[in-house]
């Protein structure tokens, strides 16, 4: 009797074509639902309420890269494939520098990016405990996308590309997956300027890669990441945290270019590591 390798069948059969069906998945789902809303918004909204970042809707749409990953590792390897790829997510140990700058890092960047916004002062709930209500809404929202960003396309890309152009490519369609939010009145994106957010973007996609290949792949770190990123307690330093982040990314580059330029180290395996 013979048995099927969850962990060769995923390096076997996941390559450019799994990118591209991934990629087209999750613009055919977010981009879709979006289009719901812009066409369909005042029928819709007698049922579920006006366009907001909380529609259901929405968040369907904000979930369709854990989606689109989730159904292409479950159709090509099964079930014993999805619980290794999701094991992943239990992946926590990297070195203490990388736990510093995710937890203190991000908001001092935040808060610098509010400085020179004016807001630096601004706390956006009164009273303060008000934030606690906010947090699981946005654990659940845009972190749940790294389930499909970092935890199936940037292990692909680095199949093929180093770290720093892996993370260019990703952030490049990361922000335009982003595009139909801008249109859409009622979600925090339509207040903002594109462009800067595409910057934004490119930014923070290289930001997390190297902290995702010193967690050995996990999707745990990306994910904390992005809850920092959309945290409600900090004050709001749009648009100028895209360019403060922007810089952040080229001094990391320069500071860890070895492990950016080079493939040696670079996380490719859409399974968790053997215990």
């Amino acid at each position: 009797m013979t048995t099927t390798n969850p962990r060769s069948t995923m390096s076997r059969e996941h390559g450019s074509r799994s990118l591209v069906a991934f990629f087209s998945l999750s613009f055919l789902i977010g981009w879709g639902a979006l289009a719901l809303l812009l066409v369909f918004a005042d029928q819709l909204e007698p049922h579920f309420g006006p366009p907001s970042g909380g529609h259901p809707i929405f968040v369907l749409a904000v979930y369709s890269p854990a989606i689109a990953a989730l159904v292409l590792v479950a159709r090509r390897g099964g079930l014993a494939a999805l619980g290794g790829y999701l094991r992943r997510l239990t992946l926590w140990r990297m070195p203490a520098a990388w736990w510093l700058f995710l937890l203190l890092g991000i908001p001092a960047l935040k808060y610098l990016s509010a400085a020179f916004n004016g807001t630096a002062g601004e706390f956006p709930f009164s009273p303060w405990y008000g934030v606690l209500a906010a947090l699981l809404p946005v654990l659940l929202l845009g972190p749940v996308e790294e389930i499909g960003w970092r935890g199936y396309a940037l292990p692909l890309l680095q199949r093929r590309f180093t770290p720093l152009v892996a993370s260019l490519i990703l952030g490049a369609l990361w922000g335009l997956w982003h595009l139909p939010a801008f249109l859409l009145g009622g979600t925090v994106q339509s207040q903002w300027s594109f462009g800067a957010f595409l910057i934004g973007a490119l930014a923070l996609s290289v930001l997390m890669t190297p902290m995702f290949n010193a967690a050995r792949g996990s999707i745990l770190i990306p994910a904390l990441f992005h809850f920092q990123l959309n945290g409600p307690a900090w004050p709001d330093g749009q648009p100028w945290e895209n360019y403060v982040f922007a810089a952040a990314a080229v001094v990391m580059v320069l500071w860890k270019r070895d492990a950016f330029l080079s493939r040696d180290g670079a996380v490719t395996d859409l399974m968790a590591p053997a215990r």
